[in-house]
């Protein structure tokens, strides 16, 4: 079965904002344009131009244009960060501290990221909010996608503009599992908690526009004085 005529615009769209012809905040050519560079009907660009909206890979500014879309800190944050306080507004972590280490990937981790890496680098975080330990994540990118990032530490708050701006890996999706655990001896005497604190433990795989894993993060959430939440529609 041939692919439907609105996925090439797509795919071809998305290509070129991945390869750097369509930047992050640039504009798009109008509909009508995009039609006649690809030899499709308007309403065919339209409707692929609806699935990027969809997928958050662009963003329609009444009266200005099509824009790719240009993560921000606060956007990366609201989008891919679920905790919020006890009146529902979003926690902003304080990075305590964290090490960057380049090393030999494990078995899983080669065949689960892009590219299946030999090496890895491995960025282990402690974060707090409001002055108490909020969480650990241990996060593993590869060193071929993300080359020289042990030189850029200490690294922002949030990854996902860094990633976006200086490597231009754009992520636009994750699967995130979550249970129930405990914080462990080990992390509890650098964390000042006890041992048996319970945490949210979320394992995610980050993909990119072109539907690559290209982050898996492993991280421990305390939630004493925090809620995890989402909006199911």
């Amino acid at each position: 079965m041939s692919e439907p005529l609105y996925r090439i615009v797509f795919n071809k769209i998305i290509s070129r904002i991945a390869d750097g012809t369509h930047p992050p905040g640039s504009m798009l050519p109008s509909e009508i344009d995009i039609g006649l560079d690809l030899n499709v009907s308007q309403g065919t660009a339209r409707k692929a131009l609806i699935e990027l909206e969809r997928k958050g890979i662009i963003e329609r500014r009444q009266g200005r244009g099509t824009f790719v879309t240009l993560r921000t800190p606060e956007s990366s944050l609201f989008h891919f960060f679920r905790m919020r306080d006890a009146d529902g507004n979003q926690v902003v972590p304080d990075l305590d501290s964290e090490t960057i280490t380049r090393r030999k990937s494990r078995a899983e981790e080669a065949s689960a990221l892009f590219g299946t890496p030999e090496e890895v680098y491995q960025i282990s975080r402690i974060s707090n909010f409001e002055g108490k330990a909020l969480s650990h994540e241990t996060i593993v990118v590869s060193t071929k996608l993300f080359p020289g990032l042990q030189e850029r530490g200490p690294l922002p708050n949030s990854l996902y503009v860094l990633f976006q701006h200086s490597y231009s890996c754009i992520i636009i999706s994750a699967r995130e599992k979550l249970r129930a655990s405990v914080l462990g001896t080990d992390l509890a005497a650098v964390m000042n908690c006890d041992p048996a604190t319970p945490v949210i433990e979320a394992f995610r795989e980050s993909l990119d526009l072109l539907d690559r894993v290209v982050e898996l993060r492993t991280s421990l959430m305390i939630t004493e004085n925090v809620f995890y939440s989402i909006t199911l529609e």
